[in-house]
């Protein structure tokens, strides 16, 4: 018994049983890779990059990257990725977040306030009525020795 994609017949030789299965194989990498890189690949997103307009580098070393974000009122984010970080808000308002998970939640940034993160994957939607402006400092890998 022979099969063959369209059909219900089994391949008739060896060699095309391997194609088969190479075909199955790669049709299947491609839908994991869709599915996990394509899309849904948002973990190595750059907030810098894809939200150039809201979000410029001010500072890069080994240590640390220090992002200005500016965020007018209705201003949403593209989805992006930040390490660990600490933010400084310089003007708050209200933010609406929307975590790699599908979570969406809603919050106040005060004034002055200072604020740890674990890194994460997300966008945040301005949904005050005032321009939100922080300093996020990314916190990078230090080398393990250090004097």
């Amino acid at each position: 018994m022979r099969h063959c994609p369209h059909t219900n017949e089994l391949p008739s030789t060896p060699q095309k049983a391997i194609v088969m299965v190479m075909r199955s194989l790669t049709l299947f990498t491609l839908t994991v890779a869709l599915l996990v890189g394509g899309p849904g690949m948002v973990y190595a997103q750059d907030p810098a990059v894809v939200n150039s307009k809201t979000i410029r580098v001010r500072l890069e070393n080994d240590r640390v990257r220090v992002l200005e974000a500016t965020l007018p009122p209705g201003t949403k984010e593209k989805v992006h990725s930040h390490p660990a970080n600490v933010i400084y808000v310089l003007e708050g308002g209200r933010y609406r977040n929307y975590a790699a998970d599908g979570k969406t939640t809603e919050g106040t940034l005060r004034t002055g306030e200072v604020i740890y993160r674990d890194p994460l994957t997300h966008a945040a939607e301005n949904i005050g009525d005032t321009t939100m402006h922080l300093i996020l400092v990314e916190l990078k890998s230090s080398p393990q020795s250090r004097p």
